[in-house]
């Protein structure tokens, strides 16, 4: 079974911005379904397409299984399906054995600058690099499904 260890950090803008980063990727993401047990996202990343299925976190691990699909079928399932569609750029920073992915939104909440590390263990520790802020892990205004 797939599983997800997930932190997640607001980022501190004027950090930020003042380190060299690398290329972003735009995604755009909607959901087909947001309930509390389970998520199913559909999401485009620069020129692929994903599904993605997510069940509920317990003790900060939740089972998750994701899966490439034609990027055309992606676009059209936002297109039809998503009543809201995400849109943002991710920035993939290695730091150590690990890679944070820094989010910054474009829509909705505009601005917002998220980081997130994925673990192999719910106490593993890593390196918090100077721009990361306060952490918002288990805050459900910070779930992309409830944005």
């Amino acid at each position: 079974m797939g599983q997800e260890i997930e932190r997640k950090f607001l980022v501190d803008k004027s950090k930020w911005e003042a380190i060299e980063k690398p290329a972003g990727i735009e995604i755009r993401q909607g959901y087909l379904n947001k309930k509390p047990e389970n998520t199913v996202r559909i999401r485009t990343k620069g020129s692929k397409g994903y599904i993605t299925v997510k069940g509920i976190e317990v003790k900060g691990v939740r089972p998750e299984f994701e899966y490439e699909i034609p990027f055309s079928d992606a676009f059209e399932m936002l297109e039809m399906f998503c009543d809201k569609v995400l849109h943002k750029t991710r920035y993939e920073i290695s730091q150590d054995a690990h890679t944070w992915e820094v989010d910054v939104f474009h829509s909705p909440n505009n601005g917002l600058l998220l980081a997130e590390i994925e673990l192999n263990a719910i106490d593993e520790l890593f390196t918090r690099p100077d721009w990361i802020g306060d952490e918002v892990t288990g805050i459900p205004e910070y779930y992309n499904a409830n944005m």
